[in-house]
């Protein structure tokens, strides 16, 4: 089956990033794909952290959900949604959370799964200052689903640091590994391409990474770099800077070679 990521630069106007998206995920469809991935937050980029919270909708009720179901129908694929701020419940207002949720929507439209991110991303160089717990709730719950032929393990740009999620969703193995991001430019540059590569060879299976690249419209400049990476590590496809598309073969027979040439998942002791 075919596969695509695809990149966004999106701006602090949603409309505008639906837009983007429609476009760009009809493109991956008029190509043969039938699993579209979206990017980290392709909805919104806001001004400030707070956006999100102004933002964000009721799980299961609202335009970008509805849209994401509405595409997906639309070209009967197996939609990512990249990401989304879903409201978490809070006794205060002083209190207010968002959870930062993939959502995969199926061929017809349904909501077949939905992850909230665990690891919440922080960094202070003293040039660069980020901390997602001020306007974040975390996920708990690591989730795969099937997807057609296709075993589909779900993460979140920073979730790509730990390992260990990623072999919690190796039990019973992913053929493919989704990882939706808007990693900073200096984080990309320096980890984004190791990071990616290690995690399919390590779990010896596809990973379909969406992201955010370029600068946006509040000023940020993400690393992009949105890629499809086969299970011997090697990059299949990828887009530097800027909007586009990544497409490309998942084969299974390509897992299972590598898998019986080199056995790791059977050799695992922990």
């Amino acid at each position: 089956m075919k596969i695509a990521a695809v990149q966004m630069v999106s701006t602090p106007d949603v409309g505008r990033n639906l837009e983007a998206a429609a476009r760009l995920v009809a493109e991956a469809a008029a190509a043969g794909a039938t699993l579209v991935a979206l990017p980290e937050y392709f909805c919104l980029m806001g001004r400030q952290d707070s956006d999100k919270l102004a933002h964000a909708e009721t799980p299961g009720d609202g335009p970008i959900q509805r849209f994401l179901a509405d595409t997906a129908r639309r070209h009967a694929l197996w939609l990512l949604g990249g990401t989304l701020p879903l409201r978490a419940s809070a006794a205060t207002a002083a209190e207010a959370r968002a959870l930062n949720s993939n959502g995969v929507y199926a061929p017809d439209g349904r909501l077949a799964a939905r992850y909230d991110k665990i690891h919440l991303f922080a960094f202070d160089n003293g040039r660069e200052r980020y901390d997602e717990g001020r306007t974040l709730r975390a996920g708990s719950e690591p989730v795969a689903l099937q997807a057609g032929p296709v075993r589909v393990g779900l993460s979140i740009c920073y979730d790509l640091r730990f390992p260990e999620l990623y072999r919690a969703l190796m039990t019973p193995p992913c053929d493919l590994l989704c990882v939706p991001a808007a990693f900073t430019y200096t984080t990309g540059r320096a980890h984004w391409e190791l990071l990616l590569r290690a995690r399919a060879v390590e779990n010896q299976c596809y990973v379909l990474a969406a992201a955010q690249g370029g600068t946006h419209e509040n000023g940020r400049r993400t690393w992009g770099h949105s890629m499809i990476v086969d299970p011997w590590g090697e990059i299949v496809a990828c887009q530097d800077e800027g909007e586009g598309v990544v497409i490309a073969e998942l084969d299974p027979a390509r897992i299972a070679q590598v898998r019986s040439q080199l056995p790791a998942l059977a050799h695992r002791r922990l």
